[in-house]
């Protein structure tokens, strides 16, 4: 019996711990955190086997950037988030600095070069697969079932706890 109660008790912190860290990522991927520090969700295959599709990136502004580094530029949009790709070669026109980029996975460099001032950051962390959970979570079905019905019922289990507690308090008196 003292088992399966701490079975049930490493289940339901497990749970709880999981469904924490789903939901501070899916709110540091929604709003801007101090530090300048960005999530976002990798959507694409282009960066495999570095970054899997699925991932959860944290991106942060550098001074300066090298050549391999795996860096995110272009405008952030709710459902687009910007390009990650790695620094293939780097070119100074006029002054400015200009980054060509490519993905690993992909056969041929960007067409397009990147300006230094359009670059949001460079790739410090990757977690792998998280951010279908978060994109998931992000939908109102999701968002339902991944939140709100988990701590609907840690909530009701410590409401039931305590209602247990009470009780037994009262018996005692």
């Amino acid at each position: 019996m003292i088992e399966k109660m701490k079975f049930t008790k490493i289940i339901y912190y497990s749970v709880f711990t999981i469904l924490a860290i789903i939901a501070l990522l899916l709110i540091v991927s929604i709003f801007p955190i101090t530090g300048n520090y960005n999530f976002y969700v990798v959507q694409s295959g282009s960066m495999e086997p570095a970054i899997k599709t699925g991932s959860v990136i944290m991106v942060k502004p550098m001074d300066d950037y090298e050549i391999g580094d795996i860096i995110s530029f272009g405008e952030p949009r709710p459902n687009n988030p910007p390009t990650t790709h790695r620094i293939y070669d780097m070119e100074v026109i006029e002054g400015e600095i200009y980054y060509i980029t490519k993905g690993d996975a992909n056969n041929a460099p960007d067409r397009d070069r990147v300006a230094k001032s359009e670059v949001i950051g460079k790739t410090l962390i990757s977690i792998p697969y998280v951010g279908y959970l978060v994109s998931f979570a992000r939908k109102p079905i999701g968002f339902f079932l991944i939140v709100i019905i988990p701590a609907l019922v840690i909530i009701g289990d410590e409401i039931w706890k305590i209602i247990k507690e009470v009780k037994k308090n009262n018996k005692k008196e």
